[in-house]
């Protein structure tokens, strides 16, 4: 028999999987394989929320492979050996895996490729799984990479998406393949308590009452706090419980504004993609430098302790910062204040966010939360590196009667409309019946200090 392995990484679904199609289409039978690699540990990557939404996938997915003839093999250990001990075990002749774009991914290829290769066993690289377009697909003249999304965009839309394929309709796993047991939620603690279900069959449940209900109004309402009118399919792209070529494809046949406002948020991942596959340093070094010497010490520490608890005295920062502890998500509006709160007002490095937020994201990857963090910061690829945003005059704009802010910061529920973005403004008694915080910072202070620091004062 003629046996192929399919390592399955962040790619974690059956429909539109090119690296499982090519493994079925070369050999008799596949070993659907899924390593537990301490270092994903060791780097930082395991966060109980991911690890909780990580077993989800994986039961999910065993159950579909069973339902089409096999299982998912699940082993414990470091990536290159364990599927070294595969190979051995079942005289595989070629592994198949879709294409990273991490540093810590291209490193785990290349060792993958030279261990292999010893043995006479062949790697195949699959691009277009994790994203629409591949990294390096499209560059303008002078570059490896685009530094700007909008000729990005014009040049990403313009490119030939490749077709879409179906779920396998049968898999032949070779016998006395051992395998671990699929990992179990229940067993993961430190959990955010509305933490949403993981697995493909959740995702496409989810996309599919998206497009029927949700899609026709999301250019005009994604910013919406209250209304919570986002996708929230940021978990299953991460986890490749959905496959980005297939929304793409889909959201265009649905059509109208909306969808297309959809689709530029998928471009939107893949310049972020593209990105960091150029340049890997900016997962932890400024895109652009502005020679920031960001504010530490015992201030700085009480500030930032402050804003990760949801207790600056900002109401829609709070709210949003309690959102994420709660769920391991954030609307994407929050997720812009809280960072541009935290880097602009508060003068704080940008890795100390981008750190807390990969702490609790269940969708937290390094190229869309790390590059985000900076654009907010001005250090990476934003063309306005000193805009800041107020957050009480975004809360009038997009959570004008408080609903969101009451919804996250129960303590205000007794204020009513807009009055609860700021409490501040209250007097003697009628304060003092309100257990809220007073803000950690005006805001016209923070301003001055920011410019100060860039040099625009």
């Amino acid at each position: 028999m003629n046996v192929s392995v399919v390592l399955f990484t962040s790619d974690l679904r059956l429909h539109d999987q090119p690296a499982l199609r090519a493994a079925l289409d070369r050999s008799d039978e596949v070993v659907p394989l899924f390593v537990r690699d301490p270092a994903v540990d060791g780097a930082g990557f395991a966060a109980p929320n991911r690890l909780a939404f990580l077993a989800d996938c994986l039961t999910d997915l065993d159950a579909g492979l069973r339902e089409r003839g096999g299982r998912l093999v699940v082993r414990s250990g470091e990536t290159v050996g364990e599927v070294g001990k595969v190979v051995a075990e079942t005289d595989a002749l070629d592994v198949h895996m879709s294409a990273g774009v991490s540093g810590f991914a291209r490193r785990r290829e290349e060792r993958l490729r030279t261990a292999l290769e010893s043995s006479g066993t062949r790697l195949h690289l699959h691009d277009t799984v994790i994203t629409a377009i591949a990294p390096g697909a499209v560059t303008p003249a002078s570059s490896d990479h685009f530094a700007v999304f909008t000729p990005y965009f014009r040049r990403w839309s313009e490119q030939h998406l490749r077709d879409g394929l179906g779920a396998p309709r049968a898999v032949r796993v070779p016998e006395g393949v051992g395998s671990e047991a699929p990992p179990s939620r229940a067993d993961v603690s430190g959990v955010s308590a509305g933490l949403a279900d993981g697995g493909e069959t959740e995702a496409r449940r989810r996309f599919t009452a998206w497009l029927r209900g949700g899609i026709d109004a999301y250019g005009d309402r994604h910013d919406d706090l209250p209304g919570d009118a986002t996708s929230r399919l940021s978990p299953h792209l991460h986890f490749g419980t959905l496959s980005p070529v297939e929304l793409v494809h889909r959201s265009r046949r649905a059509g109208g504004s909306g969808a297309e406002a959809f689709v530029r948020q998928l471009a939107w991942r893949d310049f972020h993609h593209q990105v960091l596959a150029a340049r890997p340093a900016a997962s932890s070094a400024d895109y652009r430098t502005r020679h920031d010497h960001w504010r530490s010490g015992p201030g700085a520490e009480e500030e930032i302790e402050a804003w990760k608890a949801g207790r600056t005295g900002y109401p829609v920062v709070d709210a949003a910062m309690r959102q994420l502890l709660h769920e391991g998500w954030m609307h994407n509006r929050g997720r812009l204040l809280t960072a541009s709160f935290l880097t602009k007002t508060l003068y704080v490095d940008w890795r100390v966010g981008a750190r807390h937020f990969l702490d609790l994201l269940v969708d937290g990857d390094i190229a869309n939360n790390q590059l985000n963090w900076q654009w907010m910061a001005g250090t990476g690829t934003d063309t306005r590196p000193n805009r800041v945003l107020n957050p009480v005059a975004q809360a009038k704009r997009y959570d004008p009667d408080g609903a969101y802010v009451r919804r996250w910061v129960p303590e205000l529920a007794g204020l009513d409309g807009g009055a609860v973005h700021e409490p501040w403004k209250l007097q003697g008694l009628d304060r003092a019946a309100f257990d809220y915080p007073e803000p950690v910072v005006d805001l016209s202070e923070g301003l001055a200090r920011f410019k100060h620091a860039r040099g625009r004062d």
